[in-house]
């Protein structure tokens, strides 16, 4: 690309603190617990985004590089009081006329912007190449947003005035954040739940999606049987073997590829405990996972340094603290959107209202995206797919992503962004051709 990213002027920062080491002993924990709060989770966030050679921190004053993009952070207000959407900016210094869409990049459950900050650098060198802009938002009521009331009035039994409610509580914040950024059309990279809320969000607005690239979806299959198992997120771990190199590129997708993936699963299901029971009883009764992690008070940080030190065992000793430190506060933040969770996916997270019974009224593009040791089942994808095309729709796509799992974009980082700057630049057709010769 003919926009080059400068060298890190990180050095130029304002001192922020290094990441404490992941707590192993009661007295670590407590510790850590007390020292969680906005404050030090808005430096959680601040030291996973300072990698980037490009982020210019609110204190500091504007940078005079000539770098082709700036990336900032802020909070946009929402029309209701004390509503607001963290948001990053990467904007071109340069805009095009005939840019492309902008990109949105949107987490999954209980996450935040920057479970990204592996794949913000290649967004960012395709945003000064094409001269356009990328954006990174965490759902109200998750990551660093507003932690607003989250309620449904709708009865138990009503599922799809359920469904509805919640789906509404993100996706028309998310409406209402684009008016006021002035976009008028987005191209969605949405992960896990936020994978979900953006296709829904496209049914709602087509008109104002220009892609849709969903990043190991939730909510897709409709079998309460399915092999999908959330609670391998707790178990699974990071993938070393990502490194740079070609043989480790998308493939697509095809039947003895998800039919592998399939097999994996199955055998790892078999072998689930009967903590399950437990599991259930408590999604139904609207718990939260984060809720049950900050019911241990004091020792919440190391049971979150148990689950960040084995999932993210594939980046590197600093970002592993780095980011056990910025999911500690979000975990440890007031619950809020995470409540959505039972009330959108039953137990083992198979949606209430399926995507792929919805999906083939799009008529834009849709990529689906899993990770070769993924934990949502990939089956839906195909059968969307089979949907979308019956329907008209001949502009899907789906592949698969050696060396990862379900946080594919962070797992295989390189094989993702290659995909991700394809898709934008929609150019996904060529690389789908290269990529069917290899699977």
């Amino acid at each position: 690309m003919s926009a080059s990213i400068p060298a890190s002027t990180s050095s130029a920062f304002l001192p922020l603190p290094p990441a404490k080491d992941i707590p192993v002993t009661f007295t670590a924990s407590l510790k850590s617990w007390w020292a969680a709060g906005d404050k030090q989770g808005n430096a959680s966030e601040e030291r996973l985004l300072r990698r980037l050679p490009f982020f210019q921190p609110e204190r500091m004053a504007s940078s005079t590089n000539d770098s082709p993009v700036i990336a900032l952070r802020e909070r946009v207000q929402l029309a209701a009081p004390k509503h607001f959407l963290n948001t990053l900016s990467i904007k071109s210094t340069n805009p095009s006329p005939t840019a492309p869409p902008p990109a949105v990049v949107l987490h999954g459950y209980g996450a935040g912007l920057g479970f990204f900050f592996r794949n913000f650098p290649a967004l960012a060198q395709w945003a000064g190449h094409r001269g356009t802009d990328v954006f990174a938002v965490d759902w109200l009521g998750m990551g660093r947003s507003a932690r607003v009331p989250f309620t449904i009035k709708a009865k138990r039994d009503d599922i799809s005035g359920r469904v509805n409610e919640a789906e509404s509580f993100f996706v028309e914040s998310l409406e209402e954040w684009r008016i006021k950024m002035g976009l008028e059309k987005m191209t969605l990279i949405g992960h896990s739940l936020g994978a979900y809320f953006s296709a829904v969000y496209a049914l709602r607005y087509p008109t104002r999606v220009h892609k849709l690239i969903l990043l190991s979806p939730a909510g897709v299959p409709h079998d309460p049987n399915n092999l999908t198992a959330p609670s391998r997120e707790l178990t699974d771990e990071g993938d070393s073997r990502s490194t740079i190199s070609a043989s480790h590129s998308a493939v697509a997708a095809s039947t003895a590829g998800v039919n592998k993936i399939r097999e994996e699963q199955k055998a790892i299901k078999e072998k689930e405990s009967r903590s399950r029971r437990l599991l259930t009883y408590l999604w139904e009764e609207g718990w939260s996972p984060f809720q049950v992690v900050r019911s241990t008070l004091f020792w919440s940080p190391m049971l979150v340094g148990k689950y960040s030190s084995r999932r993210f065992s594939g980046l590197t000793e600093e970002e592993t603290r780095d980011m056990h430190d910025y999911i500690l506060n979000i975990t440890l933040s007031k619950g809020s959107g995470e409540y959505c969770i039972s009330h959108i996916l039953a137990p083992y997270a198979h949606a209430r209202m399926p995507l792929v019974d919805r999906i083939a009224a799009l008529k834009l593009p849709v990529t689906f995206i899993y990770g070769e040791h993924d934990w949502m089942d990939p089956q839906g994808g195909l059968q969307s797919l089979e949907n979308l095309r019956k329907a008209g729709n001949y502009r899907s796509r789906m592949y698969n992503i050696p060396y990862a799992g379900h946080h594919v974009y962070l797992d295989n980082p390189t094989a993702v962004n290659e995909l991700l700057v394809a898709e934008l630049d929609d150019a996904g057709e060529q690389l789908h051709l290269f990529a069917a010769s290899r699977s």
